[in-house]
């Protein structure tokens, strides 16, 4: 960063007030509890505030509308309330500090310190200047897990835009985020034969036995060279230790480069067949956010953001394709100019070391304020 300036302390206060609220995903209540926080920012100013009832035991998705309804192709600014870290991280592992140019706390990069700066950028550009388009700004309540509930109204809401801004955090030294991996993910239900392990054990069929076996190749199937990964990252089986295991099931997590190579191991993936034949599969799942690619409306934005950079004496780049998906792989497969990593700097994230670094909230948050002067707004 170009300049090293403190947060005013209210600033730093609010943020708190956001971390200190936890929001696991599943946790509706505290989810919600943050749409509220947004809601009393925008309290009495020219928005239009649009609140979905949360569905599957999720919280709330929330949505702000301001400028004019006149046709033109809105802003859409995107960005999550939830977290990965359960209710109670922040009494037991993860507490609320200040370290020098560091603040700790769960869900402070991912990524809630980001999208307090872009509300605050928000506010200020409807207070300050007359906007010659809609700008729209929707607040997710499940983007850690795949955004299930709200994909839809992103994706409308993308077609509705010239432009998407993704307030996640950026990259080391304040790079932008241009493309990033699709993601899928499967769930593999094992059904084998229970028995005693002690009197019939060649009568029963171990559903963790397959597991094993199927595990190995799933992983095995990971092609670093081609960019792309399969993890077995939860696998739940067993009911005692004295009976051949009637069931286990097997989370199965998939990253791909494009979407070839995404049709292809959905393929490999659902067609895996039992090593015993007294076995039974179940595969579900899907290619859930598809590849995030830098085509050419990604490349003009970026240009676009640069410029803006530039003229307000910061210098970014842009970060090598991300391993990690985010809201922002749904509008630019749609073919819509989408930019993402534009909150601010830190680290740690979805880690008991999450952190964000205080110099870099005031100039993000004027870098996302001048672009959004230059994409939404002309002065009075």
């Amino acid at each position: 960063m170009s300049e090293k300036k403190l947060p005013p302390q209210h600033m730093l206060e609010a943020i708190r007030t956001w971390v200190e609220t936890e929001s696991p995903t599943t946790h509706a209540i505290g989810v919600n509890a943050m749409m509220d926080l947004v809601e009393k920012e925008v309290e009495g100013l020219p928005v239009l505030v649009e609140r979905f009832s949360g569905r599957d035991g999720l919280g709330d998705t929330l949505l702000l509308r301001a400028g004019p309804d006149n046709g033109k192709k809105a802003v859409l600014l995107l960005a999550h309330l939830d977290t990965v870290h359960p209710v109670g991280t922040l009494a037991n592992d993860l507490p609320w500090q200040i370290d020098s140019d560091r603040a700790y706390g769960p869900g402070v990069y991912d990524m809630k310190a980001s999208a307090y700066i872009a509300l605050q950028a928000f506010k200020q550009l409807i207070f300050d200047h007359k906007l010659i388009r809609p700008v729209l700004f929707l607040f997710v309540p499940d983007e850690e897990i795949g955004s299930p509930s709200s994909r839809p109204i992103i994706e409308l809401l993308g077609q509705q835009s010239e432009y998407v801004l993704v307030t996640e955090a950026c990259r080391e030294g304040g790079k932008l985020v241009t493309s990033r991996k699709g993601v899928g993910r499967f769930d593999i239900l094992i059904e084998g034969v229970p028995a005693h392990s002690g009197v019939y054990h060649e009568m029963g069929a171990s559903a963790i036995k397959e597991a094993a076996r199927q595990i190995l190749d799933l992983e095995a199937l990971t092609d670093y060279e081609r960019g792309i990964t399969v993890n077995v990252g939860v696998v739940n089986g067993g009911s005692a230790v004295n009976v051949v295991p009637q069931y286990c099931m097997l989370t199965v997590d998939l990253r791909i480069n494009n979407i070839e190579d995404g049709e292809e191991y959905f393929r490999k993936i659902i067609g895996i067949k039992p090593y015993d034949e007294r076995i039974k599969l179940r595969i579900e799942g899907e290619i859930n956010r598809p590849p995030f690619e830098r085509h050419a409306e990604v490349a003009r934005l970026c240009g676009i953001i640069e410029e803006v950079a530039t003229s307000i004496g910061q210098t970014i780049g842009e970060m090598p394709r991300v391993g990690g998906g985010s809201d922002g792989n749904f509008t630019a497969a749609l073919g819509i100019a989408t930019v993402d990593g534009l909150g601010i700097e830190g680290g740690g994230g979805h880690t008991l070391n999450e952190y964000i670094e205080l110099s870099s909230i005031e100039p993000r948050r004027i870098l996302m304020m001048r672009l959004l002067e230059r994409l939404a707004a002309e002065a009075e």
